[in-house]
């Protein structure tokens, strides 16, 4: 008797850590999909359009629509498309990307949609300079994280949020309004996209920490020039 209850004890025991690394998993999946670094841009975009108080002010709201969407429709929508139709075409075996060399070509799809957008707000009046220099830092990320492929990879993710949190910390230093909470909401979403991708990715320690690195630098740089 006493050892069918030791046994059951141990079933239980061992049930309850797999349980638990399960829901882990699920949850660091959608934080990925929910933050992938394609969205981000439009996540950045919408928080000024419509929550930041000055940076869109003089534009109605049918124009603030449209610009969400060609935000939208370059650094997301186009991006994953060419993805969807590499993979049609078995140039990619994984929407994931897991390899070096199945990133190249979209690497390079991403840098040309991210420097047409940039390019295009940078031509427009009445755009916030700080809104044309994240665009910048962006696609400067992108080329950064292309260039990193080389030799090994980094995470885009990681990469994503590394410019997030370094947007938001030059526009708390910048401006004058209050910005505090949506610096604390950006490290918080970084902490989760690269505890999420330790818990659900092949990369690294070092290659979740370069890409953070590397995504904070851009935006610097971007801001530099």
């Amino acid at each position: 008797m006493m050892e069918k209850y030791n046994f059951m004890d141990e079933v239980i025991a061992e049930s309850r850590p797999q349980g638990q690394d399960a829901f882990a998993r699920a949850f660091a999946q959608v934080i990925s999909y929910v933050f992938h670094p394609l969205f981000l841009p439009t996540y950045v975009t919408a928080y000024l359009l419509f929550i930041h108080p000055y940076a869109f002010a003089g534009m109605v709201h049918k124009q603030k629509i449209l610009t969400l969407g060609s935000v939208f429709f370059s650094t997301a929508f186009l991006p994953a498309f060419a993805v969807l139709l590499m993979r049609a075409l078995g140039f990619v075996k994984s929407f994931q990307l897991n390899t070096q060399k199945e990133r190249i070509i979209p690497y390079v799809a991403a840098i040309t949609f991210y420097f047409w957008i940039w390019y295009v707000f940078h031509n427009l009046q009445d755009i916030p300079e700080y809104y044309v220099k994240f665009m910048l830092g962006t696609f400067l990320a992108v080329c950064a994280a292309w260039l990193f492929n080389i030799r090994y990879k980094i995470s885009m993710h990681s990469t994503g949020v590394g410019g997030l949190v370094a947007f938001f910390m030059i526009m708390a230093f910048g401006q004058r309004e209050e910005t505090g909470r949506y610096v604390a909401i950006a490290f918080l979403i970084a902490g989760l996209v690269c505890s999420a991708r330790f818990i659900v990715s092949d990369h690294s320690k070092k290659e979740i920490y370069v890409g953070l690195f590397v995504g904070a630098l851009c935006q610097l740089i971007a801001l530099w020039v």
